[in-house]
This record gives structure tokens, sequence and C-alpha cells, in this order.
């Protein structure tokens, strides 16, 4: 707001000396000058008039020369009044006029500006600007210069913050961690510092939330239990560590933070379907649907029901057996092969139990909007997950089918590669 201000105040001197200087500088009109010249001409009049009634025989020669000597002598007094009167200092009314005009002036503007202006637009700019300050900074030597800014004011908040968020963007996840750290010990009630940090710390763990980030995610959500990025990533920890239930909670709280027609509410919606298709099957009850109004809702399908079923076996690849356990989860689950990534059908076993035969149908749907029998081409994917989370990890062992109609029987399928 002190930039607008200045930038206001500019604005107005400039017009006040437009309408100053010349009012300043300006000389008024010598009304004496005028009035003399006005009556040296009347005297010329009065002057001419009596020749004339001279020469007509209208006056003697003696009552023209009196009448003569009273008109010189009325225009002499009459000049040097005039004279005298000029001598006399006169203060120039416009200058006064230009000095209430320039206290004038801004008064009006700053009283009108109050009364009609936005003073809260200034406000919420003068934030905007504020917290471009914070801006994480990728070049070498601009890094430095925050770093030895940061070493000479450990306690400067704002540029250790900006620091952390600069090696968080440069993938420097272990110096961000260390950054962090120091700033929560700063600000230990700020919960979206909290969540920053976890965040990089399950980065630099592996990039799992289990442990020590879920930790820092449980202080953050206690200090604001609707945090979006805590609630976000408490939910994937949830998951991770196969607490469905958990998941289920978080990411339906974070549902209610974002509107209905947001595409990452589609997002959210399709967690935590998937987090209550693996808590059916892990407690053995019944999948509920989602209840918010913005759910899909897709009626038709596209074959009978009974028929979308889809069957075969799975196995796993010599190459990479090495790398499984037996108690490794497996899913097997099948996919649109255009449009929602959610799976329409799912089963979970281990990898003890292969090689698998498996039957998938709408039975095993995660929702009742979103069955195979909805979708004229679908995928059938198996996946090792070691976290047990059927969301696609760095390592986990798969295998995908071809594109196929919902139906199709006798699909084999090899788990020979290994998620990047």
């Amino acid at each position: 707001m002190m930039i607008f201000w200045i930038i206001c105040a500019s604005m107005l001197v400039i017009a006040l000396l437009f309408v100053m200087l010349p009012l300043w500088l300006g000389n008024l009109k010598n009304n004496n000058v005028e009035r003399d010249s006005a009556n040296l001409e009347i005297f010329r009049d009065q002057i001419a008039e009596m020749d004339a009634d001279l020469r007509n025989g209208l006056l003697t020669q003696d009552m023209y020369d009196q009448g003569k000597r009273e008109l010189q002598s009325r225009l002499v007094d009459e000049v040097g009044e005039t004279s005298a009167a000029s001598t006399v200092a006169v203060r120039n009314p416009l200058k006064v006029l230009a000095l209430a005009l320039a206290v004038i002036f801004p008064l009006s503007a700053v009283g009108l500006y109050w009364q009609i202006g936005n003073r809260h637009a200034l406000l919420q700019q003068e934030s905007n600007v504020s917290s471009d300050q914070f801006a994480s900074v990728r070049s070498a030597p601009a890094l430095k210069a925050l770093e030895e800014k940061v070493a000479a004011k450990p306690e400067d908040a704002d540029s250790l913050f900006q620091l952390a968020r600069s090696y968080a963007e440069l993938e420097r996840f272990t110096d961000a961690v260390q950054a962090y750290d120091k700033l929560t010990q700063l600000i230990p009630n700020e919960a979206q510092l909290w969540a920053d940090y976890a965040d990089v710390l399950a980065m630099a763990s592996g990039k799992t939330l289990v442990g020590t980030p879920t930790k820092l995610l449980d202080k953050a959500l206690a200090l604001e239990p609707d945090n979006f990025k805590a609630l976000a990533l408490s939910g994937s920890a949830a998951m991770e560590r196969g607490d469905y239930a958990g998941a289920v909670r978080h990411w339906e709280q974070l549902l209610k933070l974002i509107p209905k027609d947001n595409e990452n509410a589609k997002i959210v919606e399709s967690g935590i379907q998937n987090a209550r298709v693996l808590l059916a099957q892990k407690t053995g009850g019944k999948i509920p649907a989602l209840t918010r109004e913005s759910a899909p809702r897709e009626e038709t399908q596209t074959v009978q029901a009974g028929k979308e079923a889809i069957s075969g076996a799975v196995v796993l690849s010599s190459a990479i057996k090495a790398q499984a356990s037996p108690e490794d989860t497996l899913f097997v689950l099948v996919r649109a092969a255009q449009g929602p990534k959610m799976p329409l059908a799912i089963v979970r076993k281990q990898v003890k139990d292969l090689p698998l035969k498996f039957t998938l149908d709408d039975s095993t749907a995660m929702s009742p909007q979103m069955k195979m029998s909805n979708f004229d081409q679908v995928v059938v994917i198996a996946k090792i997950s070691k976290s047990g989370n059927p969301i696609t990890q760095p390592g986990d062992l798969q295998g995908t089918s071809a594109v196929m109609k919902p139906g199709t029987k006798g699909v084999k399928l090899s788990i020979d590669t290994v998620a990047p």
C-alpha cells in the first residue's frame, strides 16, 4: 500500500503544479493604469467639446480658459491619487487562491477515496505482494546468496522458509529436511510447515510416509484439522500402512474442502473407493458407495449382467521371482482401457497363492456406479506390492494384459516387469 500512496502523492503534486504555477506567477492587471488612460481620454473629449463651443460662439474666451484650467486641475488630482495608490503594496489574490488549492485538493482527493474507494483491495494486493518474497530460487548464485543470508541470520524465519522451499523444488530433500526442522523450531504452531516437513522427509526417506512423516502429519492436523496437504498425505500414509479406514476418514474430510466441479475431487473420490474396496476385502464386509452428490452415476450397462465376467490365470515370471516374497500382497484388477484409472473390479491375494486362477465380474466392483459392464474395453492388471498399496509405486512387480472386452475367458497374465 505504501507504493500506492507514493504514486498517488506524486500524481497529485504534478496536478497541483499545473494549477498553482500559473496562479502564483501570474500578475494582476494594473487597474490604476487603465483608470488613468480612461481619465485622459475623457479629458481630451471634454477639451474637444469646449474647443467646438468656442468656435461656435457658445463660450467666451474667459469661460473657455477657466473651464480648461478646471479640467487640467481635476486631471492632475486624479492622476496623482492613482500614482500614490500604485505605490502601496497590494496582495495578489491569485497567490492566496493557489495556496488554498494546495490544501483543498489533497484533502478532497483523500477524503473522496476514503469514502468510495476500495481500501480492502489494496490490502489484498499488499498481502499478495508480500507472499511473493517466499518464492523459491533456482539459480546457483541466488541460492548461494540466500544460504549466506540464512547463515548470517538463523532466526530469520522468512528467509529460512524460502530456502526450505527452494531445496524442495530443487529435489535437495535432505537439505530441505534440515531447513524445515529448524523452521518448525522457530514457528512450532504453523500446520502447513509440519505438512511440508513431512512431505520432504518422506521424499528423503525412500518416498515413504510411514514412521516419522506420519507423526509430523499428526502434528499438522492437531493444529489445523482441515489442512489440505496434511489430510491428503495422511490418507496416503494410512493406505501405505494398510489402515484403509484411516485413509477413508482423512480423504472424506479432504473431499469436503474441494468444490464439486474441481477435477481433484474425482481423484480423491477414486482414492476413497479404492480404500473402501480394500477395507471390505480385509474385513469381509460389503463395499459402501460414495455418498457425495457429485459421485458419478452411470445407469447404462453395455452387456447383460452376468456375462461381463473375465477369467484367467496369473503366473510370476521366473526372471523376477527372486524379487518377490511369499507374503507380499498380490492384486488382480480390471481397469477401463480409456477413462478413469480407478479399478472396476479387484481381488487381493498373496504371492504364495501363485499361480492363481481368477474371476472378476460386477460382484467385485468397487462401487455400483463403476462396473465392468459399463465399459466396452478393459485391461487386466496383476501387481505385487510390498507396501500393500494398490497404487503403483516404484519397485512394484506387475503385468498387464492386452485390451479386451468384458466377458473374455482364458486370460493368461504374466507378472514380468518392475515398475520404475
